[in-house]
């Protein structure tokens, strides 16, 4: 396909494709490093109708009939809704919590190691267990999102004056026709009971930082409570088996309906369905439901390694939420008074200072935007720019994979993932697996350089760095 771009400045290009203009946000060397596939899947992306707008942030990398990294935009009135362009894993996002530790408390490697020790013993990785919890239903979570659990699992709800678990979020509860439940089968009903409060394989993860204010933005870190050393927890989880019944019951009907209206593109996985029709409805009631069950995974797993840290450092331990966001959705947004239906799929949302859809203790400051780097890289803390609305305030979700799973077992020795993870060194980033061959395939040497990525969004002028968070911990699932 033909790649001619109208730079605007380094970091930008509009790439013309034979179905439409498409934005691309990265810098030389990552835009070069794009194969021909990203440009094919966006092409075959802008053949769904009446497409607004389409981006790709710079850590884009091909998915299942859509690109990990993509910001889609349709007019409400004329909206369609795909699953493709949400992705798999629906509400998958970050969490971040700060703590009351400072770095030197951590300095000590058998410290960090009884933490993760703990972390393992109170948080599920392995896919057949469960969570550790009772006393909620399903139903309220599924409906209610953060709203719906048990008072024991939010304990700062009725504390006005510390509580950030429900305020401190992008949304703490979707709204929908709860009607549409009675089409999740029975058997996803009890899987997803029982993940709930589990992270997950591949990338998930909850990793113990330290952070580093960027010095200039001093003022705006302090104000959201950081402070040079400060010890936080970043989550990344979603909707585990919830999403994926969502996906697999609407999945069949808007496939079933595209034959019917005669639509499609080249790609067979690439499912999409007028907002308006009966399966577009029933898709963007149901993805609200997983968006509820994300929220609340993350908020549980945070919960557990809330504990666990108090097993090992006593109950002076403190843990506020900073903030919790996501980067798999489809939902509707105002933009330059145009009502439109905006999906994200491997994209965090970004808003500057003063924008209306901040939640109310971020309004005047703009939200913390959480980038994940790869395992045994820095993490970033990013806030939005006003610029940024030339992208429907959309940048980054992480490093991006540079190379698939199976590759990177055969390509990466272990002994590189572990110089890379300092094993055996003072500052050994403590993982919970004895063996490093379980987790290869989610090494660094996995993923693009995150600070290339994070350069290009600063470059773009679509966020700034507000902190950067150093490793120190990982829990991984398998």
């Amino acid at each position: 396909m033909d790649k001619h771009d109208n730079n605007e400045n380094e970091f930008y290009r509009q790439v013309k494709l034979p179905a439409g203009d498409l934005h691309v946000y990265a810098g030389e060397a990552l835009f070069g490093d794009l194969g021909g596939k990203v440009f094919e899947m966006a092409n075959n992306n802008l053949q769904i109708p009446d497409i607004r707008y389409m981006s790709y942030t710079p850590d884009v990398h091909v998915g299942v009939g859509t690109c990990i990294g993509t910001t889609a935009v349709w007019d409400k009135d004329r909206a369609f809704v795909s699953p493709s362009i949400v992705g798999s894993d629906i509400g998958c996002g970050m969490r971040m919590h700060l703590t009351n530790l400072d770095a030197e408390q951590l300095r000590d490697v058998k410290t960090r190691r009884k933490l993760v020790k703990a972390i393992a013993s109170r948080l599920p990785t392995e896919e057949h267990k469960r969570g550790h919890y009772d006393g909620f239903r399903l139903e309220r979570i599924v409906t209610k999102g953060l709203h719906g659990l048990p008072k024991k699992y939010v304990p700062d709800a009725y504390t006005p004056r510390k509580a950030t678990s429900l305020t401190h979020v992008e949304h703490s509860r979707f709204r929908f026709d709860e009607s549409v439940l009675d089409r999740v089968p029975e058997a996803a009903w009890h899987r997803a009971f029982r993940q709930l409060g589990t992270l997950g394989g591949g990338n998930h993860f909850a990793e113990i930082q330290r952070i580093e204010i960027a010095e200039e933005n001093r003022g705006l870190a302090e104000r959201w409570g950081l402070f040079d050393g400060q010890i936080a927890v970043m989550i990344h989880s979603g909707s585990r088996a919830w999403g994926g019944a969502v996906n697999q019951v609407s999945g069949s009907e808007i496939a079933k309906l595209m034959r019917k209206l005669g639509m499609g593109t080249a790609d067979p996985k690439l499912i999409f369905a007028p907002l308006g029709s009966e399966a577009g409805r029933t898709y963007v009631n149901l993805m609200y439901s997983a968006l509820n069950y994300a929220v609340a995974n993350r908020h549980l797993i945070s919960y557990e390694i809330r504990e666990a840290f108090r097993d090992v450092l006593g109950p002076k331990f403190e843990m506020s939420t900073l903030y919790d966001l996501m980067h798999n959705y489809a939902w509707e947004e105002s933009h330059e008074d145009r009502e439109l239906l905006v999906h994200r799929k491997g994209a965090t949302r970004a808003l500057p200072p003063g924008h209306p859809d901040n939640p109310e203790p971020y309004r005047e400051t703009g939200h913390p935007a959480l980038i994940p780097g790869s395992m045994g890289t820095a993490s970033y803390l990013m806030v939005g720019r006003p610029e940024g609305a030339a992208n429907h305030f959309s940048i980054c979700h992480g490093a991006g994979r540079v190379r698939s799973r199976n590759a990177t077992k055969q390509l990466v020795p272990v002994e590189a993932f572990a110089a890379s993870m300092r094993i055996g060194k003072e500052h050994e980033i403590v993982v919970n697996h004895k063996s490093l061959e379980a987790i290869l395939d989610e090494s660094p040497q996995a993923y693009k350089d995150i600070d290339r990525i994070i350069d290009s969004v600063v470059g773009a002028g679509l966020a700034s760095v507000v902190a950067k968070c150093r490793p120190l911990a990982a829990i991984k699932g398998v």
